[in-house]
């Protein structure tokens, strides 16, 4: 298997989800073909729905750091210390290693503190001034969860947010894969979290793309998405051999056909370079791929496009599936989430199914799995995400690589 030099080995992955948190939940969800998509308890909306809401008790932000005290930031301190503290405890030996100016952190995100916006305008409304406890800089930007982890681990390097809608944190781990191969960075911490609000299901409802029930990705009477929340934290470092065991991140595809603001490509075309910049700089075939974690939210035009575009490039076939029946679509998080249900695929040798998926679409039956799979023979995986405007990422991941 061809690999090039862009190849980065991934030494630690969590994730938070409504299915639970760590890794664990994620993996027997997925397993099983369960889904975890229930009616919102966080706050009221009028809008009937079925949510990916996690539900356990999140952790409290330190008193030091209490001003960027979110849900996103709870979120992300719960899948730093989730599974153990396998991605803290991997950062604290990063450290030691390659000192604390030289590891980065990339987050994707879509909504970051919304929710606690949202809750400040309340107050606003009712007292006619904001509470004292809101800091628009650190709660409310962008930037604010990537920041709020820089000073959790101690890090001084890059620290950065970006958000292209439901790509965003597929694009945050093509960064760290950036600075890294440029030697901007020895290690960074990549991933994204995204929480629910207000803002995104009033939205997602305007555009008529709201599923009443749990919605039901690559089916034929698929009626739209359920949005979720979570966050998923992965640690990539610089090519060593003391790494060659480690799953990698072998290519990175990324296109922005600006198609429309929110509509897809009617054939798929952002998504078809994306992924075709990924073979190639991972060096592989369309045959090296064993599985593809497909975007698939399950809209009639989202799922549509995407699967002319699996054709497009993968014209002998390949297994694919759609999760987001699982997880609900996570927004800026949904990549990071993903790729680490490609990374299980790839440990546990299971291809997930297609929560929800009763009746495939006849106009792509092509390959898509009903089912969970259990293998030995995973080795390679592509994971979509595509986000409005023509914000498309594509990644793949292998067991092996040899960057010699």
């Amino acid at each position: 298997m061809k690999q090039l030099s862009q190849s980065i080995p991934i030494t630690a992955y969590s994730a938070v989800t409504a299915c639970g948190l760590g890794n664990t939940p994620l993996y027997m969800a997925l397993e099983s073909g369960k889904n975890c998509l229930q009616p919102l308890e966080l706050f009221h909306i009028d809008i009937p729905t079925c949510v990916g809401e996690v539900r356990e008790v999140l952790p409290e932000i330190s008193e030091s750091l209490r001003r960027f005290d979110t849900r996103n930031a709870r979120l992300a301190l719960a899948t730093l210390n989730c599974e153990k503290g396998s991605v803290r405890h991997a950062v604290m030996h990063a450290i030691e290693q390659y000192g604390a100016d030289r590891i980065g952190v990339v987050i994707g995100t879509s909504t970051s503190g919304m929710y606690e916006t949202e809750l400040a305008y309340e107050y606003f409304r009712d007292k006619q001034h904001m509470p004292e406890s809101f800091d628009f800089l650190n709660q409310h930007a962008w930037g604010a969860t990537a920041d709020y982890l820089k000073y959790e681990l101690g890090l001084s390097g890059p620290a950065y947010a970006i958000s292209t809608a439901c790509s965003s944190s597929s694009k945050a781990i093509a960064s760290a894969q950036r600075l890294i191969a440029s030697g901007v960075c020895d290690a960074v911490l990549a991933g994204g979290v995204d929480s629910l609000c207000r803002l995104t299901l009033y939205g997602f409802s305007s555009l008529e793309l709201l599923s009443e029930k749990p919605c039901t990705p690559l089916d034929k009477n698929r009626q739209g998405i359920n949005l979720g929340e979570g966050g998923a934290l992965l640690l990539l470092e610089k090519p060593d051999s003391q790494h060659a065991d480690r799953p990698h991140l072998l290519g990175c595809g990324e296109s922005s056909d600006a198609y429309h603001m929110t509509a897809p490509h009617p054939d798929g075309l952002g998504a078809q370079q994306a992924m075709h910049i990924a073979l190639t700089q991972a060096g592989l075939s369309t045959k090296e791929i064993d599985y593809v974690n497909l975007h698939a939210t399950g809209t009639v035009m989202n799922d549509a496009s995407e699967m002319k575009a699996i054709k497009a490039i993968f014209q002998s076939g390949v297994k694919c599936s759609g999760t987001k029946g699982i997880t609900g679509h996570t927004l800026g998080a949904a990549g990071a989430i993903e790729s680490i249900i490609s990374l299980l695929a790839l440990e546990c040798g299971m291809m997930p199914g297609t929560a929800g998926l009763t009746e495939a679409d006849t106009a792509f039956q092509y390959d898509v799995m009903g089912a969970s799979e259990t293998t030995a023979s995973v080795r390679t995986v592509m994971s979509n995400n595509f986000g409005f405007g023509g914000n498309n990422a594509s990644l793949i991941f292998g067991q092996y690589a040899d960057n010699g």
